[in-house]
């Protein structure tokens, strides 16, 4: 079903929709942000139009490089983009492809039934965000040229050589624009990642990726012939399972759905979402399909080996899923999806086709593996049991409690109700909570602040985490509850500041109070980061006044050493903590959202945070101590 391809794929199956001007005023319209995630999301653009080759049956194999002069390389050897002349732009059908935002050969009758990149942006997108790139074709025996500038023509497509008339593909090598994105160096291990996980949804393609980078060389091969119930074992490596990987694939109503699943004994739920191989981080229409049909399916069975009675409520769709890692893979021909970057599928018919296909080949699988089934269905029971329980504690710690937002603790709520334009700072200690107070916008800043570190939610248990004073103050404050399997009443449409800022000293205390607020967020509000609401503060590290003229803040010692290059005979005041400015410095340096400095807190791979925030704020030692000495060096502030 895969392999099928609706119309031959020429010059002329390139459709154009419209022009590629906004690309570069916008570029978080197309690829999310211009942080480290959107730079790689470059890459990904280029690989999900080779991985279209793939699942049209033209290509097999495909190498990314990072290169040492900061560019990246993607190769692969399907078809190799048309070099015809487009007759409704009159110019070769690759300009087009490389010049002008929502065409290529994926749309209605173009050469492609399946594709990831449908929204057509994917290679100007990039074209119009890097410096130069450079792209290179085999097709027909002929080997054909051509460069761009800032997504500009530099010179026509030219013939440049021949090769074998079966020695086909694309090449595609580009240098992203500094003028755009904050940082240009390409982020190696959640493109690893990324790469890895496409290999595990193509059992048949096989990905290569070479780091040229100097101190970073690099080769590896991922190739996975076991598909995405490899993944799932991947997933729960470490973990104890209770019983083999499930898997099933099936194809209904033109759609093929393909799903593996296990689950391991933890109270904690790992679903992955794809179409046509874009990980859909928000979910859609194909995992609620799922979800609704397998929590139907277990409650059926209960009641049926009398496990439920007739007086017992139905597990919910929390208790049947924690402690299951799935994997729910569809192909569609023509997805919908929330914004070019392809978080949330939105087709219907997508529900339905995973709903029912999930439950006939479940019924199928377990009316043949009673003990399976009697495994998840005790799942299920011992879930239920701890969500009571938890819902017990809730009550007594967080519904009897009378509250006031403005009366919340040592909370100095602002005075605007609009979230919009609202935001909240939480503040190590009463001193600078205090200086805080003094120096914020009262109509808009509310500032929260925090006794020390607050608990490590990771290692402790619901009723003492929702029993923790600092915990309990964040959650009614923020006002939308936290997420499914604690409680299933998380509502980010009733969070009430439009930003949330952690705001400690730039010291190894504050940073490790950042760590427990963000692993806090993560694992009870991961909606808050997923959509952008979560940042830190930027206060200076230093301040230096020269004998004549203004002094100067400075946020880090690399911007001390270029300052001391360029003046001679300043003084230099050291900021140990937020406490040690006054109401006016705290305000020109970190509240102030003119002069301020902000890090957005985001999750480029969701797969790799989770792992991550395991194994940093967990109980196993030895994994953490190898993993800060590996990574000493590379840690930056985008999650």
């Amino acid at each position: 079903m895969a392999k099928e391809v609706t119309k031959n794929y020429d010059a002329n199956s390139i459709s154009i929709l419209e022009g590629l001007e906004a690309v570069r005023k916008r570029p978080g319209m197309y690829i999310g942000s211009v942080s480290t995630k959107g730079l790689n999301h470059l890459i990904y653009e280029i690989v999900d139009n080779s991985v279209d080759e793939h699942l049209a049956g033209h290509c097999s194999e495909i190498t990314v490089s990072l290169n040492k002069d900061g560019t990246a390389t993607i190769t692969d050897n399907g078809r190799g983009i048309p070099v015809g002349i487009n007759e409704k732009a009159g110019i070769p059908a690759v300009e087009v492809v490389f010049t002008v935002l929502h065409a290529g050969g994926k749309f209605g009758d173009g050469g492609y039934k399946i594709s990831g990149g449908l929204h057509g942006v994917g290679a100007s997108v990039v074209n119009a965000l890097s410096e130069w790139l450079e792209v290179t074709i085999k097709i027909d025996g002929k080997v054909y040229k051509q460069r761009y500038e800032r997504g500009k023509v530099m010179y026509p497509l030219e013939e440049v050589g021949t090769c074998r008339k079966n020695d086909t593909g694309t090449s595609v090598t580009f240098l992203p624009d500094k003028e755009i994105f904050e940082k240009t160096y390409f982020k190696a291990e959640s493109i690893k990642s990324r790469l890895h996980e496409t290999a595990y949804l193509n059992p048949n393609l096989t990905i290569n990726f070479e780091n040229k980078r100097f101190s970073e060389e690099e080769k590896l091969v991922f190739h996975e012939s076991e598909g995405i119930a490899a993944y799932v074992k991947d997933l729960n490596k470490g973990k104890e399972a209770v019983h083999p990987v499930i898997y099933f694939k099936r194809e209904m109503d033109g759609m093929e759905l393909e799903v593996a699943f296990q689950f391991v004994d933890e109270f904690q739920e790992n679903l992955f979402g794809f179409c046509n191989n874009i990980y859909t981080q928000e979910g859609g229409t194909h995992l609620t399909g799922f979800k609704t049909k397998f929590t139907m399916v277990i409650n059926q069975y209960a009641r049926e080996l009398g496990i439920l009675k007739e007086k017992d409520n139905n597990f919910t769709g929390a208790d049947v899923r924690n402690g299951m890692t799935a994997v729910v893979a569809i192909k569609h021909p023509e997805p919908r999806f929330e914004g070019q970057t392809k978080t949330k599928l939105d087709n219907p018919d997508a529900g339905k086709v995973a709903g029912e296909v999930t439950g006939e080949e479940t019924v199928l699988y377990f009316d043949k593996n009673l003990d399976e089934l009697k495994a998840v269905i005790a799942c299920a029971e011992k879930s239920a049991k701890i969500r009571k329980a938890e819902e017990k504690a809730k009550t007594n710690l967080l519904v009897k409690q009378k509250f006031s937002i403005d009366s919340n603790g040592k909370l100095a709520n602002c005075e605007s109700r609009n979230p919009a334009e609202c935001e909240v700072f939480i503040v190590e200690g009463d001193s600078a909570g205090g200086s805080a107070k003094m120096a914020r916008n009262r109509r808009t800043q509310a500032i929260m602040p925090i006794r020390g570190k607050i608990l490590n939610v990771e290692k402790a248990t619901i009723d003492k985490v929702l029993g923790n004073s600092e915990i309990k103050t964040m959650i009614n404050a923020f006002g939308c509850g936290f997420s499914e399997g604690y409680g299933n009443d998380f509502d980010i449409s009733k969070l009430r500041y439009d930003k949330i800022i952690i705001m400690t000293d730039a010291d190894v205390d504050g940073a490790h109070i950042d760590t427990l607020l963000l692993t806090f967020f993560y694992r009870f509000m991961p909606e808050l980061i997923h959509q952008g609401h979560v940042y830190l503060a930027m206060p200076p590290l230093y301040k230096a006044v020269p004998k004549k003229g203004e002094g100067e803040y400075l946020y880090d010692d690399k911007a001390l050493e270029k300052y001391r290059k360029t003046h001679t005979g300043f003084t230099l005041q050291r900021y140990k903590g937020l406490g040690e400015m006054d109401a006016d410095q705290l305000w020109e340096t970190t509240l102030n959202p003119e002069t301020r400095l902000l890090k957005q807190v985001e999750i480029e791979d969701a797969r790799m945070a989770s792992d991550v925030t395991s194994m940093l704020m967990g109980t196993d030692v030895p994994p953490r101590r190898q993993f800060i000495h590996d990574h000493a060096h590379d840690a930056e502030i985008d999650v």
